[in-house]
């Protein structure tokens, strides 16, 4: 019979697992069984291809603006069809005069800054079609994304869709680029099958795009504005869908300083959104997506970095008191793993390239962040204005 603390051990060690592998494998398996039963009846070769209106809000992005004006050109979708919009609130180098010399290309701008929701808000009533499909500055789309994803949209049930969000790689990579490749990758996974078994959940701001008119203003010091517009859709009833053939490429962040950055304000505005989209905790009246958004949003957020972190001590003494070699085991592979998480530190600290390392670093760095993001938002240090990460 297992004692108290055996039981408390297997119960941190058993929502860990299925956090961070668990679910991926059970999400598998559910849309397996759901295929046996059900088909997929919605997917069409062609339609009429709606008018779209491609949303850019920008703020001082004079160093990668000329190519997303470019990028947005070469797009495979009717020129008739498209508007292309900026929002440019608060930009002073440059950046609006370019645009606003550009042909084709409708710039709004106001001096004052108000972050990106903000910008957000403020830029949808100059949305003028029924598809706003939102992406960063710095994000590169495939020629295809437009067409891929407003196909969705011929099932009625449809309100928004998320893209793909893919890290460009190369030789230089450190850390960052090594872990966030990875992460992604495998969130893309993720998403892909949510969608399959019922959802999304959520959408990454790099590109995603929404019915028009089932926009609604998302409070001004909201953090996590993609995030919290598409599962406000979903909350009304509607699916997210996920179309991976649609993707925004760009540079994993230059160093793990500025990916710290960015992961401490990703968790700050996690732990705001599970408080204001809490009538999402309610199965009895949104289902699946429910069970989607425990498993691979708010265990991520809230308890599952605080029981990985506790499973060390606790695991310590199980060995200690315990007769069997199993768990002094078990406290080996972790001396290991977190063992090669340092040595991941070290390594990325001195710029030297060994990817092996890094994941594991990664790992444990995404988790220290949840911490530093939960105190700042708690201590309420977190601003909706955002310097983006040096890429």
């Amino acid at each position: 019979m297992m004692s108290n603390l055996e039981m408390l051990f297997w119960g941190c060690f058993f929502v860990v697992f299925y956090t961070y592998l668990g679910y991926g494998i059970v999400l598998y398996l559910l849309v397996k069984l759901k295929s046996i039963f059900i088909r997929n009846i919605n997917e069409v070769d062609s339609f009429i291809l709606p008018k779209v209106t491609l949303f850019v809000a920008s703020y001082n992005e004079i160093s990668c603006v000329k190519e997303k004006v470019d990028n947005m050109f070469a797009i495979d979708y009717p020129r008739d069809k498209m508007q292309i919009l900026f929002i440019t609130d608060g930009s002073n180098d440059g950046s609006t005069e370019y645009l606003k010399g550009v042909t084709g290309v409708e710039v709004i701008h106001e001096d004052a800054r108000g972050g990106k929701i903000g910008a957000i808000n403020r830029g949808m009533k100059y949305v003028k079609h029924p598809i706003v499909i939102y992406s960063d500055a710095n994000a590169m789309l495939n020629p295809t994304a437009v067409k891929e994803i407003v196909k969705h949209y011929n099932d009625p049930q449809i309100g928004c869709v998320a893209g793909e969000k893919r890290v460009f790689s190369t030789g230089e990579d450190g850390a960052s680029g090594a872990g966030e490749g990875i992460y992604w990758k495998y969130e893309s996974f993720l998403k892909k099958y949510d969608f399959k078994l019922y959802s999304a959940v959520g959408a990454a701001g790099e590109l995603f795009s929404i019915r028009t008119e089932l926009h609604q203003k998302v409070e001004k010091d909201t953090i996590l504005d993609d995030f919290m517009i598409s599962l406000r859709i979903a909350m009304q009833g509607y699916k997210i869908a996920y179309e991976p053939a649609a993707f925004a490429s760009e540079y994993a962040s230059e160093s793990i300083e500025e990916e710290k950055k960015r992961k401490v304000r990703i968790s700050a505005g996690g732990i705001q959104s599970l408080l204001r989209l809490k009538m999402l905790f309610n199965p009895f009246k949104h289902g699946w997506l429910t069970f989607q958004f425990i498993s691979h949003r708010v265990l991520r957020w809230t308890l599952s970095p605080l029981l990985l972190f506790l499973i060390f001590p606790i695991n310590l003494l199980l060995a200690l008191e315990s007769e069997s070699d199993f768990y002094w085991a078990l406290f080996v592979c972790q001396i290991l793993f977190y063992g090669s998480a340092g040595v991941g530190y070290l390594l990325q600290k001195y710029q030297l390239k060994f990817k092996v390392f890094f994941v594991p670093f990664y790992f444990v760095f995404m988790n220290v962040c949840v911490f530093l993001g939960f105190s700042r938002f708690v201590k309420g240090k977190q601003s909706v204005l955002w310097e983006k990460a040096r890429k």
